[in-house]
């Protein structure tokens, strides 16, 4: 019987000049690859680093690939994710002749991606006994898009219902309230512990920025980035199964 093989799993980073982004980028894809063994993921960049998309798109085509699934190695639905994405991969689509390339939905948000925050905070020393005295920053990025910000804000409200004390969001750029003033906030409404929550995925600048507000600020507890997370690595799965499940009503970029 003639085998039809899946569709590559291309995951697009943003890149960074941060030699740990792209490590954590990497780490991340190679326990995609281990959690599926029979599905070839590849890592390409938008910046920064090496490979970009293009480069992969044209490699795959001369192996003769003919359908790749795109994910947006992205926590929400920000301007990479509604603009730079698709626009590198129309144009790397009309240079590969009956190359399918399908666009799968960014990653967050997701309980996996609170089940990974919650991860961290346990790495970094908090138990279950400590939930209902300890109020959570939830710090990400940052991005001027609306729709994103919101996304984050909801993100925190959820998170509250979990049984910590409070739930804050704070973003490193582009947004308010700033790491630091969320940490201030919640010391001046009576929190006696607060802990820092990076709601990133790998490190540099940004990621750095938060860690560097919240010790300035007096932060009791600083987790992690999420990292190569096996959460996260499900994650990744997951969304690339949804979108080749969805592959019959969702149009692909196709040259």
């Amino acid at each position: 019987m003639f085998h039809v093989p899946a569709p590559v799993l291309l995951v697009i980073a943003h890149g960074s000049r941060d030699p740990r982004h792209a490590a954590t980028v990497h780490a991340l894809t190679r326990r995609a690859r281990a959690l599926r063994p029979g599905l070839r993921v590849e890592t390409a960049f938008l910046d920064f680093n090496a490979p970009r998309v293009d480069q992969v798109l044209s490699a795959l085509h001369a192996e003769g690939v003919r359908e790749v699934v795109a994910l947006p190695l992205l926590l929400t639905r920000a301007f990479h994710a509604k603009a730079d994405i698709p626009a590198v991969l129309s144009e790397a689509t009309t240079r590969q002749p009956g190359l399918s390339v399908r666009l799968a939905e960014v990653l967050g948000p997701s309980p996996l991606l609170t089940e990974a925050l919650e991860r961290r905070l346990r790495e970094a020393g908090l138990t279950p006994a400590d939930r209902s005295s300890i109020g959570v920053v939830l710090a990400s990025a940052g991005s001027s898009d609306p729709e994103a910000i919101a996304v984050i804000a909801e993100i925190a409200r959820e998170w509250r219902h979990t049984g910590w004390c409070a739930v804050r969001p704070a973003f490193a750029s582009a947004a308010l309230p700033r790491t630091e003033d969320a940490v201030r906030a919640l010391r001046a409404e009576g929190v006696r512990r607060i802990a820092v929550a990076p709601y990133v995925i790998a490190p540099g600048r940004l990621p750095d920025r938060i860690t560097a507000g919240a010790e300035a600020a007096g932060a009791d507890i600083v987790a992690d980035v999420l990292g190569a997370a096996p959460e996260l690595a499900r994650l990744l799965l997951r969304r690339y199964d949804a979108a080749v499940l969805t592959r019959l009503h969702v149009p692909a970029l196709t040259a």
